[in-house]
């Protein structure tokens, strides 16, 4: 299962660690400002996504990265349009005469619409992009798998759905059978939609399809994060695409009710927009995340209240 841990304190920026059950690898969205982030957890990375790169969403690109030279591992950073120009920036920025090239790879995949996702490496000591390819997915490994949302935040912001890999169960009780490795062998037939293969149990040989029976399919965890974004339809229309039914999502709610017209302005969203998109988007579960610095503890219950009014209300 996903889990999502919020790096981040209260007036700071936003930083949220996503693990997956049986990993010793994890996911970071966005490199903002987080005192609760470890070494221990930057060094455990194979992938960061960036929505943006605004200043509270990208500051602390460096504190990670200098946690991670050394490593020889190749990291994924997925972020915006442009995203590996500002890397290169930000990386060309310091001197690396005591660091080879074998020292970390960098992968950037730059989305730069829904269809098209343009990979880069980048390695020291000289930073230099080089376009790899070009591919119509975003992001796969043996645990998850990750849609986007181009949203609009006067820039694009990208709003991430983490979906973990289906699941495949034995249904010990019901078989009959002697534990073997014929459990594996069924399984991966049933992955691999090989439903003539033959599978042989204590003597006997079964068609695949005859013993599916056995095994129960369980849909994967899905886990978003939406983050800054303008109220309107445009961005209302990709999240409902995106997000509908997911199991749990963290949105931006920056601004209080009260200061929506701040949220217009800027391109933010406020407490009852964000709870009413979830609704919309019929969410299991939603937490209102990334609210403005200037807001006291009691302003953000005052937020939190009115996100999960909003949420719960019926029609």
């Amino acid at each position: 299962m996903l889990q999502a841990e919020i790096k981040s304190l209260l007036r700071e920026d936003i930083s949220i660690l996503i693990k997956t059950t049986n990993s010793g690898k994890h996911y970071l969205y966005d490199c903002g400002e987080a005192s609760l982030l470890t070494v221990k957890e930057i060094q455990s990375l194979s992938a960061v996504f960036i929505s943006h790169t605004h200043i509270d969403h990208f500051s602390n690109f460096d504190g990670i990265f200098r946690h991670q030279i050394g490593s020889g591992e190749k990291i994924v950073i997925c972020g915006p349009k442009n995203i590996h120009h500002q890397i290169e920036s930000r990386l060309k920025s310091y001197t690396w005469n005591l660091v080879d090239e074998n020292a970390i790879e960098y992968e950037i995949r730059e989305i730069v619409s829904e269809e098209e996702i343009n990979v880069y490496r980048i390695r020291p000591p000289y930073w230099k992009p080089e376009l790899v390819t070009t591919q119509n997915f975003l992001f796969e490994d043996e645990y998850v798998n990750v849609d986007f949302a181009i949203l609009d935040h006067k820039t694009d912001s990208i709003a991430y759905l983490f979906k973990e890999k289906d699941s495949v169960t034995f249904n010990e009780n019901g078989s009959g059978f002697k534990k073997g490795k014929w459990i594996g062998e069924l399984k991966a037939a049933f992955e691999n939609d090989q439903s003539e293969k033959e599978i042989e149990i204590e003597g006997t040989v079964y068609k695949a399809f005859d013993l599916f029976r056995l095994l129960t399919k369980n849909a994967g965890y899905r886990l978003g994060v939406i983050m800054d974004h303008a109220v309107c339809e445009s961005n209302y229309d990709k999240l409902k695409t995106v997000f509908k039914r997911a199991d749990m999502v963290y949105i931006e709610t920056f601004y209080k009710d009260e200061d929506q017209e701040f949220a217009k302005i800027n391109y933010h969203s406020f407490a009852s927009a964000s709870g009413k998109i979830m609704k919309d988007c019929q969410v299991k579960e939603s937490v209102p995340i990334h609210f403005s610095r200037r807001y006291t503890e009691n302003d953000v219950t005052e937020i939190e209240t009115a996100f999960y009014k909003a949420f719960s209300e019926t029609n």
